[in-house]
């Protein structure tokens, strides 16, 4: 979320999980697919026991490991580009430096070869010694044109250098809304928001949810951004005694209620405007307030707001 916002201003999507913007795959010809979240069709088994094997079959998720580069990418990372960047500038320096060892070895051989002929055999052998004196006048200039070529090489280096780090986007001060929703009720649970933006470390994470998460919570459902693969995260999961189950990289379909609840919190923000944290704090708890009030038509009964729902569960 930006720190800054005018009135209607459109507010971009962002990846929780990998910063990217991602072009959409193209559709594949009809075939029989087969992934985890069909375990939650089957009419006979229950919410926790199909939760259960879920988490059984992606397992794998939580492995640590430096995974493929996604291929459906437009375009690189400016961090990736940076890299490049620099590789390719190293291998340009040693290049240069073979090219001085280079001259300086052939400036030092007409150095010597100069030394041991005197003047007057350099005259008695002037067709020999202008040979060699040509060729020292084609290697000097051959050096001449090096030096003006690394002249224009550093110019084009510090201009590309200057525009990675100039990156429009990192103008535009950020802050990170963590979302917080009850798969059952629709409750929104908190919005808290952070700062630092997308500097938030793991330990701010932590203590937000520390303070909103329900002591009876089973499952929680993320994404896999970084915050939520830290050694932070795991012990207070741990500690917590609830089961982490991340949903699939570029497939925010698969926790479609909760991206389904960050499009209506944007289209509410839409004609708001704020210019600093302490400005949208108010504005959140007003959404969260309204949004839990009113009728949710994605509940089993329909015209209950999130809050009567949840209440009745717990009459129940």
């Amino acid at each position: 979320m930006p720190l800054e916002h005018a009135t209607q201003e459109g507010l971009p999507a962002v990846s929780g999980s990998s910063g990217r913007l991602l072009v959409q795959q193209p559709k594949r010809e009809a075939e029989e697919r087969h992934w985890p979240g069909q375990i939650f069709a089957e009419a006979d088994l229950d919410y926790e026991e199909a939760m259960q094997s879920y988490v059984q079959a992606t397992r794998d998720r939580l492995e640590h490991g430096k995974g493929e580069r996604n291929p459906m990418l437009k375009e690189p990372s400016r961090w990736r580009q940076w890299v490049e960047a620099r590789t390719q500038r190293y291998q340009v320096m040693q290049r240069r430096k073979q090219e001085d060892i280079d001259w300086k070895a052939a400036k030092a051989q007409y150095r010597q070869a100069r030394q041991k002929l005197s003047r007057q055999e350099r005259q008695q052998q002037q067709e020999a010694w202008q040979v060699v004196q040509n060729a020292w006048y084609k290697l000097r200039e051959r050096r001449r044109d090096q030096l003006q070529g690394r002249q224009q090489e550093n110019a084009a280096w510090h201009q590309g250098n200057q525009q990675l780090q100039a990156d429009p986007a990192e103008e535009r001060r950020w802050l990170a809304i963590l979302v917080i929703t009850d798969n059952c009720t629709r409750q929104s649970l908190g919005l808290p928001l952070f700062a630092t933006g997308p500097r938030m470390t793991s330990q701010e994470l932590v203590a937000a949810l520390r303070a909103i998460l329900p002591e009876e919570l089973r499952f929680f459902i993320s994404d896999q951004g970084a915050l939520f693969r830290t050694t932070a995260f795991s012990q207070f999961a741990k500690d917590s005694d609830f089961i982490h189950v991340p949903v699939y990289r570029h497939r925010p379909e698969s926790n479609g209620i909760a991206e389904r609840f960050v499009l209506t919190l944007k289209a509410w923000l839409r004609d708001k405007s704020w210019q600093s944290a302490d400005e949208l704090r108010p504005l959140l708890a007003e959404f969260v307030a309204e949004y839990n009030d009113r009728p949710h038509q994605g509940l089993a009964i329909p015209g209950l707001s999130p809050n009567e729902f949840a209440n009745r569960i717990w009459l129940m």
